[in-house]
């Protein structure tokens, strides 16, 4: 490629962590295009304290015109339907078609059922804001039935998948029980049970067994009913089968058993391996010039032979990565190979409760807990969702209450 010093158009499909980040470092090397189907980024890692009451839902989500603020890229909200590969155009379903030099596709993830019978009609995912507000709605008039009742009617939440979307969940709902739903009526949030339910032989098994260990013995003290080696089968309406045949009841399921790569990614007409956009070692498209994929989109293989991790640090620096990549193309330089930086994984379970693995270093309890806290908070976009999340979380640590327990769904 010639050296030129006309900037490049660049279309990113998606306002996630990746693709934010990927239109904030090319903003004055490219003129930048965002695409999303919302007119806000959901900040997904605080989304199940939305689902147990811990944060009020617009605290999690900030508006993607706002993030791009002064930065001269572009937003338009909406889907895309059809690429034309030879034109470099890409259409909308607002009917806007939009040229490109060069499309980062950053379309992120959704729950994966795995094909399990059940799934898709009666759990509950949590990839979005209204999945997280239903989920609380939900266990509320579920609560509120019990307090109705005032008998010995029992009322269990499972939650299926021991990631650590799974156990910051489970240990939330926990919390939620023992403290404000006790306060509230105290028959009824006897009569509550949890489970959370992994088909393997640990929960966390990113992280070492002996913080997998910590954490599930930090669980059970919340009152966690945690099941091992439990393969769900099948899910019933108030129900689970697990393959060995036994029945696990279960009135409200919530699947955090994992995600795949976002379906409208094949509408793009680009080669897919399972659910991911099958990408080079430099992130760009296969046989496909000028169009890359980044984050839970991106069929990224790692040294190991396996796919990076759906999480936020794998996308943002594949955005930091794609923007520096883009620039050199408009240099006429090559393409250079992204390494990714592990920097390590943490999950919360409770008050001073946290597990914390960086490479050989390990943490738990109330320092990890405070790391934890304080490298969300971080990262959170926005200053006034900053300083929302900031009050919710002291009114709840002091008080022992969480004040968003209200039913807001649309039923």
């Amino acid at each position: 490629m010639e050296k030129t010093s006309q900037k490049p158009r660049v279309v990113i499909l998606g306002a996630g962590f990746g693709g934010l980040t990927a239109a904030r470092a090319m903003a004055d090397t490219a003129h930048v295009t965002v695409v999303d189907r919302h007119n806000f980024q959901t900040f997904l890692p605080l989304l199940y304290q939305v689902s147990t009451a811990g944060l009020a839902a617009d605290h999690v989500a900030h508006p993607i015109r706002g993030a791009l603020r002064k930065t001269g890229v572009q937003f338009r909200m909406g889907s895309p339907i059809s690429v034309d590969h030879k034109n470099k155009t890409i259409k909308l379903d607002s009917s806007e078609v939009l040229a490109f030099d060069q499309l980062i596709v950053a379309l992120g993830s959704v729950t994966a059922d795995f094909s399990i019978p059940g799934v898709a009609e009666y759990a509950l995912g949590m990839k979005s804001v209204s999945e997280a507000l239903a989920i609380r709605a939900e266990v509320m008039r579920r609560f509120e039935d019990l307090c109705r009742f005032e008998d010995d009617t029992s009322f269990s939440i499972s939650v299926v998948g021991g990631g650590p979307t799974g156990v910051e969940m489970a240990g939330a709902f926990a919390e939620l029980v023992r403290g404000p739903l006790k306060n509230d009526q105290a028959h009824a949030a006897a009569h509550i049970r949890i489970n959370l339910i992994e088909a393997g032989p640990r929960i966390l098994p990113m992280f070492s067994e002996k913080l997998s260990a910590r954490a599930k013995k930090d669980l059970e003290k919340l009152g966690v009913n945690v099941l091992l080696n439990t393969a769900v089968a099948e899910l019933k309406p108030r129900s689970i089968i697990v393959k060995d045949g036994n029945e696990i009841a279960s009135e409200v399921t919530i699947w955090a058993a994992g995600v795949k790569g976002e379906p409208a990614g094949g509408l793009l007409n680009l080669p897919l391996v399972s659910t991911r956009i099958d990408v080079d070692q430099n992130l760009q498209v296969k046989n496909y010039p000028g169009i890359f994929a980044i984050g839970d989109i991106s069929g990224f293989v790692g040294k190991d032979g396996r796919f990076l991790p759906m999480v936020a640090p794998v996308a943002m620096q594949q955005g930091r990565f794609i923007a520096k990549q883009i620039k050199r193309l408009a240099d006429g330089k090559a393409l250079e190979a992204f390494k990714y930086i592990d920097k390590g994984s943490m999950a919360t379970i409770g008050r001073h409760k946290a597990v914390v693995e960086v490479k050989n270093f390990r943490m738990s309890g109330i320092p990890a807990w405070y790391a934890w806290l304080w490298l969300h908070l971080f990262y959170l976009v926005g200053g006034r969702n900053k300083i929302g999340t900031m009050a919710d979380w002291t009114w709840n640590y002091l008080t022992f209450d969480r004040g968003n327990r209200h039913i807001m769904d649309s039923q």
